[in-house]
C-alpha cells in the first residue's frame, strides 16, 4: 500500500514534469520547422526557462523521497510501474549532482550552438560554430563527471546512457568488424563492379510531387495520418508528444528525389515506433524508454530492408512512373532498383548508399571518442574528418558544409552516432527472424506493409521500453546482437548488384 501511495505522489509530479518536456519539445520543433532566423535566440531562452521547471520538480524533495522510496521498496507495483522506476532512477543518478544553473547552461549552449551551427553550414565556415561546439562539449564532459558512478572514460558513460552496456571496447570491436569486411568490398566495387545506371537519379521532379510521394509513402508505412504532421526542415528528424501527436520532417531537394524518398521511409519508420508503443505506458510513465539503436533499427529498417528491396521496387515501379509523368519512361524497374542501391564513396552520411553508410557512422564515432575525451581539440575536428574521409573513403572533402557541419548531432549530443550502425545491425537479425515466420517479400511486392508493421507492433514495440537492449534482441531472435548477419546481408546483396 504504502509503494502505491508513493507511486501517485511520483506520478502527479510527472504528469507536470512531462507536461512542460511536451511544451519544450514543440517549442524545438517550431524552432527547427518553422522560427524566423531572429526569432530563435527568444526560443532558445523559452526552452530554457521551461526545462528550470522541470529541472526543479525532477530534484524536489517530493519527487527525490518518492522515487528513493519505490526504489528501496516496490512491492506491489506491477511490472510496468517498477520499470518506470528504474529507468527514472538511472536518469536520477546520473543528474543528481548538476546543479540547476549548470543544467539552464546547457540548455542556453544547446539551442544556441544550433543557430550558430546553421549559420556555419550555411556560410560553410566550421570557426563560425567551433565557439559553441566547445563550449557544449565542455560542458557535456563537466556533467558526466559530476556524476557518483564513473566510467573508464567520459565517452563510455554517454556511450553507456544512450545503449546500456555500451563501451569504447564492444564498440571498437563491432566497428572493426565492419572495418574488415566491409572496407575491401567497398575498394572491389570501385575497381572491378559492373557499371550500374544513375544518371536519371538527378533529373528534376517539382518539389510538390515529392510531398504527395511522401504523403503515400507514410500512409503505406501505416501511419495514422489523424495523429501526424509532415514538415520541412534542414536536417530532417522526428519526434512526437504522446502516441497521438507524432511529427515527421523531411528535406526536398528538387534534383534529388531520391533523398526524399528515403528519408521519408526512415523518419516514418521512427513515427510508426513512436504511435504504436502500447498506449498504457504512457500512463505508467514508462513509454519512449528505448534505446537509440532500437529506435533507429526500426528507421533503418524501412529506409534499408524494406525501402531497398527488389520486392519494395517492384511495387514502387508504377506509382514512381505515374508521379514522375515521362520523366522517367525511359527508366526500367530494374535500372530503378540497381540506381537506388548504388555504392560510391560519397561525402555525405544521410545520402549514402546502404554499403558505404556504415563507415560515415565510424567516422563520426572515431571522431567522438576522441574529442570528447579531450584527445582532439575542437579546432582540429575539420582537418581530422577530412584525413579520415580520405582514409576509408578515398573522397577528398571541399569544404565544411560538406564535411564536417553535415550533421545537426553535435550541437548537444555525443554517443549517438553508433546507434545508426547498431539499430542497422539490430534490423538484419530481426529480418532474418521475420523471414523464418512468413514470406517478407511477397507481402512487400504486394504493397502490405501491414504485415511488416502488425509482426513489428507486436514482437518489436510492444517489449522495447520494458527491455535493456540484450535481453530484448534476445527475446525477438533468440540470441544476443550478432554483427554477421548484418555483414551477410550487405555482402550478399552488393556482390550480386556488381557481379563480384
Amino acid at each position: 500500500m504504502k509503494a502505491q501511495q508513493n507511486w501517485k505522489t511520483l506520478c502527479r509530479i510527472l504528469d507536470e514534469a512531462e507536461a512542460y518536456a511536451r511544451s519544450v519539445g514543440k517549442l524545438n520543433f517550431d524552432l527547427e520547422c518553422t522560427a524566423p532566423e531572429e526569432g530563435m535566440e527568444q526560443a532558445g531562452e523559452d526552452m530554457a526557462i521551461l526545462g528550470r521547471r522541470i529541472f526543479a520538480l525532477t530534484h524536489s524533495k517530493r519527487y527525490v523521497a518518492a522515487l528513493t522510496a519505490l526504489k528501496n521498496d516496490g512491492e506491489g507495483l506491477t511490472d510496468r510501474q517498477k520499470r518506470a522506476v528504474e529507468m527514472l532512477w538511472r536518469h536520477y543518478e546520473n543528474e543528481k549532482n548538476v546543479s540547476a544553473s549548470l543544467d539552464y547552461r546547457f540548455d542556453r549552449a544547446a539551442s544556441r550552438a544550433y543557430t550558430a551551427w546553421l549559420s556555419a553550414k550555411r556560410a560553410s565556415d566550421f570557426s563560425l560554430f567551433s565557439g559553441a561546439f566547445a563550449s557544449i562539449v565542455d560542458l557535456t564532459r563537466k556533467r558526466v563527471l559530476l556524476r557518483d558512478k564513473q566510467f573508464p572514460t567520459p565517452y563510455d558513460a554517454l556511450l553507456n546512457d544512450f545503449e546500456p552496456g555500451g563501451s569504447i571496447p564492444q564498440l571498437d570491436a563491432f566497428f572493426g568488424a565492419l572495418k574488415a569486411r566491409i572496407l575491401p568490398l567497398v575498394k572491389r566495387i570501385v575497381e572491378e563492379g559492373r557499371p550500374v545506371r544513375t544518371d536519371f537519379l538527378t533529373r528534376s521532379v517539382p518539389i510538390p510531387k515529392q510531398e504527395q510521394f511522401s504523403r503515400a509513402i507514410l500512409d503505406l508505412e501505416g501511419l495514422r495520418r489523424s495523429a501526424l504532421v509532415l514538415s520541412t526542415t534542414e536536417h530532417p528528424f522526428t519526434d512526437h508528444y504522446g502516441p497521438h501527436d507524432v511529427r515527421v520532417t523531411t528535406h526536398y531537394y528538387e534534383n534529388n528525389f531520391v533523398s526524399n524518398i528515403f528519408t521519408t521511409l526512415h523518419e516514418g519508420g521512427h513515427a510508426l515506433f513512436m504511435q504504436n508503443e502500447p498506449e498504457e505506458y504512457y500512463a505508467d510513465h514508462v513509454a519512449d524508454n528505448m534505446t537509440c539503436a532500437m529506435h533507429e533499427c526500426v528507421s533503418r529498417f524501412f529506409e534499408n530492408y524494406i525501402g531497398r528491396s527488389e520486392a519494395f521496387i517492384h511495387y514502387l515501379y508504377p506509382i514512381f512512373q505515374k508521379i514522375g509523368g515521362k520523366t522517367f519512361a525511359d527508366v526500367s524497374e530494374s535500372e530503378l532498383y540497381l540506381a537506388v542501391n548504388a555504392s560510391k564513396p560519397g561525402l555525405n552520411r544521410c545520402n549514402a548508399d546502404e554499403l558505404t553508410y556504415p563507415i560515415h557512422v565510424m567516422i563520426r564515432y572515431e571522431l567522438e571518442k576522441a574529442f570528447v575525451n579531450g584527445e582532439l581539440p575542437v579546432g582540429k575536428i575539420p582537418a581530422a574528418w577530412n584525413q579520415k574521409y580520405k582514409e576509408y573513403l578515398g573522397v577528398d572533402v571541399p569544404n565544411d558544409a560538406e564535411g564536417c557541419l553535415q550533421d545537426v548531432h553535435w550541437t548537444g549530443s555525443y554517443g549517438y552516432f553508433p546507434s545508426y550502425a547498431l539499430g542497422s545491425a539490430y534490423g538484419a537479425q530481426i529480418l532474418c527472424t521475420m523471414k523464418r515466420e512468413f514470406d517478407v517479400d511477397a507481402a512487400v511486392a504486394a504493397g502490405d506493409l501491414g504485415k511488416v508493421g502488425a509482426w513489428l507492433t507486436e514482437r518489436v514495440f510492444s517489449i522495447a521500453s520494458l527491455s535493456d537492449p540484450d535481453e530484448w534482441i534476445r527475446r525477438i531472435t533468440g540470441e544476443p546482437l550478432n554483427v554477421n548477419y548484418y555483414l551477410d546481408y550487405l555482402e550478399t546483396k552488393f556482390k550480386k548488384i556488381y557481379c563480384l
